[in-house]
Order: structure tokens, then sequence, then C-alpha cells
């Protein structure tokens, strides 16, 4: 038997409804600084991927084309971004330069016969290419390496890329 004073409760009090929202509430405070933590992370992971993408296709065909190059210019001018550029003849007699310039950070092609200059990569905080003669004779370049330093779109995260490649012709 009850007492007049006991009565039968089925709900839950105001105070367990405001612990109740007080933990909901740090959860979904901790489940939104993770979002925002991962979105954050994405986008700059995004960035250097783009870039390095970019700075992979433009190491691709410069190599590829040093490669099958019929002449690769010795650069001995005494200028101290000397090695910041290579010139060649292509194996179709084309006349280019791969010129990188420090005031833009941007790695340019230009075609020497025609004047004109494309952007190749942009973001390149460095850039070298180092020759490499012929042991039998020092105006012919044998090999060339090309180091490649690029950063993402805020300077955050930087990422050096390096290759070599054998003038075919020169062998």
């Amino acid at each position: 038997m009850k007492s007049a004073n006991q009565t039968n409760r089925n709900g839950f009090t105001i105070i367990e409804i405001l612990m109740a929202l007080a933990i909901l509430a740090i959860l979904m405070a901790a489940v939104g600084l993770a979002f925002d933590a991962s979105v954050t992370n994405y986008q700059a992971n995004e960035g250097i991927y783009k870039t390095l993408n970019t700075a992979r296709q433009a190491l691709l065909r410069m190599t590829t084309e040093l490669r099958t190059a019929d002449t690769v210019a010795t650069e001995t001018d005494d200028s101290p971004n000397q090695n910041s550029k290579i010139s060649l003849i292509t194996n179709n007699g084309e006349n280019i330069t791969y010129r990188f310039n420090s005031a833009d950070n941007t790695l340019y092609y230009d075609d020497n016969n025609t004047g004109s200059s494309y952007v190749l990569c942009e973001n390149v905080t460095s850039m070298t290419f180092n020759r490499t003669p012929r042991p039998d004779d020092a105006n012919i370049i044998r090999s060339v390496r090309i180091i490649l330093t690029v950063a993402d779109d805020l300077g955050q995260v930087t990422q050096t890329l390096a290759t070599g490649t054998v003038i075919r012709k020169n062998l």
C-alpha cells in the first residue's frame, strides 16, 4: 500500500534533462571540432597534391625532351642563375628553354623560335639543372639532374622532387 505522499513518477526531472543536454552538447562540440580538423587537413592535402601533380608532369615533360634532345646547351655563363635554366634543341628541331623565375616562383617553357613563353608549373620555390659533360668532350652534355622544390598555395608544406636523365644521343 502506498502512502499519500508517494506518487508514481514515470518521467525525468528537470535536472536529469539538463544533465543529458549538457553531455550531448559536449559530445556534439567534440564531433564538430573533429570534423573541422578533418576538412582543414583535406584542404591542405589537396593543395600540395595538385602542386605535386603539376610538378611531376613538368618533370616528366622535361626528362622526356632532354632524353631525346639533339643538343643541350652547356650554359657556361657566369650568371648566378645559370643552373636555373636549360636550353636544348629537341629531336624535331625546336629550340626551347626551361627557365625558373624566382621572382614569381614559376617554371616557364620558352619557345625560342617564336619567342613565346608558357607557364609549366607554379609554386616552385627552387629549381636547379645540374649538367654532367661527357668525359671526352666538356662541350657535350651527357646527363642532367633536375631538382625541383614546390610548396602548396599557402606555403606551409614543401616537397622536393629530383630526377635525372641521360641524353641518349650523347652517350
